[in-house]
């Protein structure tokens, strides 16, 4: 989280993460722009970069060599990362409409999604083929065809239907590594046939014929079958079918042709060409100029470019200037395209060809120099200058000539003038009632008054045979993402009642937004409620009303009240743990350490975003079905992991049931990057207070240098549930629990009578 004591003034949102955008993100890192926030919209977590994608293949560089980390580039920048799908622009209102979360609002918009095989205008090509776009699918069918090849023995037949650069570097490349892999297990490569068709007369049309002609020797060289003048007009499951007539049965077919623009920009309002490309002038502006649109995406009217990554990556300076002057108001610089580039094209076996306009020469020291190129081009968005308080190098936005209307600009004085406090620290009326409009509770029929019908507080019936269970939990945001952060927070704080064995009934919210512009505080409030009201209606839970107050920081809570039957018998405890009971533990740990370590992402060489997002996935897993499940098994004792940390929780458990306890230090299910942050001494903030519990450890001495010794004490937030099973049952309840999603699931320990040492605690590596 980037805190600042200043007030977003305006909004530039980011759809995709293409070679454009990461050139957007990287320059507004350096030099911020004060009263802007950036929020990126993408799919992926990390984000490929075209030109090193045959390497990959080629099994020359590994995955992150070849991958831009978004999540970390977006923390060096000061920007939101939401990590959905973009179904939708609204332009007349300004909303980038999402999958999963309400409309984003943007003042400026930019399009970087790159292009997308048409596969659906050739009959059977959905079904049955696989297009090289997106990338991230793509490499998951690669990965699958890998270990299919390694596996099958006999012949494989792959076809590749595009005869571009694109086309011929990828087949070159897949057939490269993959006869290495069959040498390598001592099987014939020549069990591997490939085809590879176009539709024009030769391959690499755009290229000179000195270039055109040393990729057709290759080609031939290679054994790969070459079937120019082919216009594929059928796919089936097995074979394609050429517009001659010619059937080809293949076990693998890849489309790397017949690119367009996504489905959703066909109801967006823009002005598009005839392949669904966004049109835009010399300023990369669409026909809506708070619209832009780089790389392949973009369909430059000035003169027709090629859909190669030279041109999105060079489109990132101007269209970051760009971006930076509309909002400021000023005139647009003109983007002028070079009319030569030069185009590193290789051949799979650290061999390259350079091509630019009528000149052509090839050799193993271009591919060296193709390598060094782009190592260097990724090094760009891997290695940051030093992190510096970001808020220092943000000036007072109000000094800024952003252009303002004359209530923006009161309402932005407003929010950096001294804050009122006691009931004039709500948030305004007008703002919360459009907010909380958009949201739509669970109908319980217990709710007697409720959000439906609003009053000065709830009124909620016990139902007979019911006794209340009630928790609150309340926490400062640790992510940028609202949505996200009210689904955190939301399963959070059922954690308690479902720990208990309890069913939720309703909630209560307290909310800290951060001051600003009357329409941010609306998007902020209804983003984070959204994604609150979303774990809270699946856990059919009410939320029956709540406060909203202004703070520095944004924070959300619930105090949460749930029903248990009043005869106690179905109420589980953290007390009540028994001699030979299994300890299980159904998510994994580490969210102390790599939250701790996030807000300082760029400057850590190590850290990767995905292990975050890897992290969220599991934040936002509701324990409601796993507390079922181990109440199914027999659970003889629960908490769910929070604060206090594993062992923190454990040692509440074992102290009221009079009992010690074994953990299996190998056997605990950790969050990927956990390991990696707590031996870089990275901790929580409350890591230090958990650590005082060690005390109640009896052979400490003996893994303090064990890798996983430190998460004994992380924090954990939205954390799993800690369970005692009785040990007949221990294998039927991790089997249902995996199955039922809590992939992780894992034994972790034991229950053993206690001894006479006051530690209760003994570790087993």
């Amino acid at each position: 989280m980037q805190a600042t004591d200043q007030p977003v003034l305006r909004d530039i949102v980011l759809i995709g993460g293409g070679h454009s955008h990461v050139g957007v993100l990287r320059r507004f890192g350096m030099n911020p722009e004060p009263g802007v926030r950036l929020t990126v919209i993408c799919t992926t977590v990390d984000t490929p970069y075209s030109g090193m994608l045959p390497g990959y293949i080629s099994g020359h560089y590994s995955f992150d060599d070849v991958h831009i980390d978004l999540p970390k580039l977006a923390a060096f920048a000061g920007a939101r990362f939401y990590q959905d799908e973009v179904v939708g622009l609204d332009t007349a209102n300004q909303k980038v409409l999402c999958r999963t979360r309400p409309p984003v609002g943007y003042d400026l918009c930019s399009i970087n999604v790159g292009s997308t095989p048409q596969v659906a205008r050739v009959p059977g090509a959905a079904e049955h083929a696989v297009p090289v776009k997106p990338i991230l699918n793509f490499n998951e069918r690669w990965l699958a065809l890998l270990a299919r090849v390694r596996q099958h023995a006999g012949r494989t037949t792959i076809a590749l239907v595009g005869g571009g650069a694109g086309g011929v570097e990828l087949v070159l490349s897949m057939q490269y590594r993959l006869r290495a892999e069959l040498t390598a297990l001592g099987r014939n490569p020549d069990e591997l046939v490939f085809h590879l068709f176009t539709r024009d007369a030769q391959v690499m049309c755009t290229h000179n014929a000195w270039v055109r002609g040393h990729f057709t020797r290759v080609l031939a060289q290679r054994g790969v079958h070459l079937h120019a003048g082919a216009d594929v007009v059928r796919v089936d499951a097995g074979s394609l079918t050429t517009a001659a007539g010619q059937t080809v049965a293949a076990d693998e077919i890849v489309w790397v042709t017949q690119a367009g623009g996504p489905q959703w920009l066909s109801t967006s309002g823009l002005a598009l060409d005839a392949d669904g490309f966004v049109k835009v002038n010399e300023h990369l502006q669409s026909s809506q100029p708070n619209v832009f649109a780089a790389g392949d995406v973009a369909a430059f009217g000035p003169r027709p470019l090629e859909k190669a990554g030279v041109f999105a990556v060079r489109m990132g300076p101007p269209l970051a200037d760009n971006l930076r002057r509309a909002v400021r108001g000023v005139p647009l610089k003109v983007y002028k395209p070079q009319k030569h580039w030069l185009a590193l094209i290789s051949t799979g076996d650290k061999h390259a060809v350079a091509s630019r306009g009528a000149v052509g020469f090839a050799g193993n020291w271009v591919w060296r120099w193709k390598d060094h190129i782009d190592r260097t081009f990724m090094k760009r968005f891997s290695t940051f200058e030093p992190m510096k308080d970001m808020t220092a190098r943000r000036t007072n936005a109000l000094a800024t000539d952003l252009p303002l209307t004359a209530d923006e600009s009161q309402q932005a004085i407003s929010a950096i003038a001294m804050r009122c406090g006691g009931c004039g620290a709500k948030v305004g009326a007008t703002v919360l009632q459009r907010a909380l409009g958009a949201l739509h509770p669970v109908d319980r029929d217990d709710v007697l008054i409720g959000l439906h019908s609003p009053d000065d507080a709830a009124v909620v019936r016990v139902p007979p045979g019911k006794a209340m269970v009630h928790t609150v939990d309340f926490f400062r945001a640790f992510i940028d993402d609202p949505y996200v952060f009210g689904q955190v927070a939301a399963n959070h704080a059922l954690g308690d009642i479902y720990a208990m064995g309890g069913e939720p009934q309703t909630a209560t919210a307290i909310v800290t937004v951060p001051p600003g512009l009357e329409s941010k505080v609306e998007e902020l409030l209804l983003h984070m409620m959204s994604g609150a009201m979303q774990v809270l209606n699946a856990a059919n839970c009410a939320l029956v009303g709540g406060h909203t107050g202004e703070g520095k920081e944004l924070a959300l809570g619930f105090a949460i009240n749930g029903l248990v039957d009043d005869d106690m018998r179905t109420v589980l405890r953290k007390g009540g743990l028994t001699p030979g009971d299994a300890l299980i533990l159904t998510k994994p740990i580490g969210t102390g350490t790599l939250f701790a370590a996030y807000p300082r992402a760029a400057s850590l060489g190590f850290f990767k975003g995905r292990w975050v997002t890897e992290a969220l996935t599991h934040m936002v897993q509701s324990n409601q079905a796993g507390a079922r499940i181990l109440m199914a098994h027999g659970a003889t004792a629960c908490t769910d992991l929070t604060g206090f940390g594993l062992l923190g929780h454990l040692v509440e458990m074992t102290k009221p049931s009079g009992v010690d306890a074994e953990l299996f230090l190998s056997a605990l299910p950790v969050l990927p990057g956990a390991e990696a942050c707590v031996a870089a001494g990275i901790s929580s903030s409350l890591a230090p207070a958990n650590v005082r519990l060690r005390r109640a450890l009896r052979n400490q001495e003996a893994f303090v240098n064990h890798p996983r010794y430190p998460l004994l004490f992380d924090p954990q937030t939205a954390g799993g549930l800690l369970a005692s099973v009785p040990q007949a049952q221990v294998e039927a309840c991790v089997a249902e629990l995996k199955a039922a999603g809590y992939a992780h699931t894992a034994v972790i320990g034991r229950v053993l009578p206690q001894g006479d040492a006051v530690e209760s605690v003994g570790l087993v590596g």
